[in-house]
């Protein structure tokens, strides 16, 4: 795999220097962007709207912790006038071709840089020391709305007006989807807010919603569960008394099944408590699809199944 990173990486350095760096729209006259997770291309839709063509690289249900640039995304990185990531190291095997981009001039952004480092959850996991799962604190979304918005203002100037627009209208939704968030959760009991689920992407929902949240895989899906791990989650399950578990749609389902074999070998009985959306969206069409329409599917699966 590392030859194939190599060769990109050689492709896209020979590709750009050929390229004039200035930003080059396409035949339509309009910016060419690129993302990678499903969050954000979701967000420059709502941004961009017409006036952008959006590429995204990555697909629903593909774990970006993971995800690894194919041959196929070099034609997409050269191409582009900008490429819009997480960063914080979420996309961790593209952290390489990112930099050796910047390097060529090409226009890079990891939306993270819209957040104050003394907000984010420390973590150990990845090299930048902090939790990448930033998209589950709306608050942080909206400030990541208005970051990427500038962005696209200062590359595409004559379509400013439409960017704000689009932007105010998104952020409206966005205040809209934490006033149903906080009315969803307000049912459920402060004692039973606590979420169990496959790795821990739901810190920041937990830091913003009261919930105490719980990883078998700790932050990033790369590191496997042991044994161990297994054994200890679910003693804190049982002597919690919660009721369910949740799978996630990037994460394989084995990991809770294991935990919940392990559970009712002890004489508890913990259900499977539905599957949440945590590094991908779901299906392009669906509702589950869009960030708000996730967002909303996630926090009432929790509600329902914990009450």
């Amino acid at each position: 795999m590392k030859k194939i990173t190599y060769l990109i990486l050689g492709v896209i350095t020979i590709s750009l220097s050929a390229c004039k760096t200035d930003a080059k729209k396409a035949a339509n006259g309009k910016l060419n962007v690129v993302t990678t997770t499903t969050m954000i291309t979701d967000l420059l839709h709502n941004i961009g709207g017409d006036a952008i063509n959006v590429v995204g690289l990555m697909g629903s249900g593909v774990d970006p912790h993971l995800y690894k640039a194919s041959e196929g995304d070099v034609a997409k990185l050269v191409n582009s006038d900008v490429v819009f990531y997480g960063g914080l190291h979420l996309e961790g095997k593209l952290v390489e071709v990112f930099e050796k981009m910047e390097k060529t001039n090409k226009k890079t952004i990891a939306v993270s840089n819209a957040l104050d480092e003394k907000e984010l959850i420390g973590s150990e996991y990845f090299a930048s020391n902090y939790d990448p799962h930033i998209w589950f604190n709306v608050t942080f979304w909206k400030q990541i709305t208005g970051y990427v918005t500038n962005e696209l203002k200062k590359l595409d100037p004559k379509n400013a007006a439409i960017y704000d627009e689009n932007s105010k209208n998104y952020l409206e939704k966005l205040s809209k989807l934490d006033e149903q968030i906080k009315t969803t959760i307000s049912d459920l009991p402060e004692d039973k807010r606590i979420l169990v689920t496959a790795h821990d992407a739901f810190n920041y929902f937990g830091k913003a919603y009261g919930f105490q949240v719980v990883g078998l895989q700790g932050l990033s899906t790369a590191t496997e569960a042991g044994v161990q791990d297994v054994q200890e989650l679910s003693k804190f399950i049982i002597e919690k008394k919660v009721k369910s578990i949740f799978v996630e749609s990037s994460v394989p389902k084995r990991t809770i099944e294991a935990l919940q074999a392990s559970v009712e070998s002890k004489g508890y009985n913990v259900t499977i408590g539905g599957t949440l959306y945590s590094d991908a969206l779901g299906n392009k069409g669906t509702v589950e699809g869009t960030y708000i329409g996730m967002f909303a599917y996630n926090v009432k699966t929790i509600v329902t199944a914990l009450k």
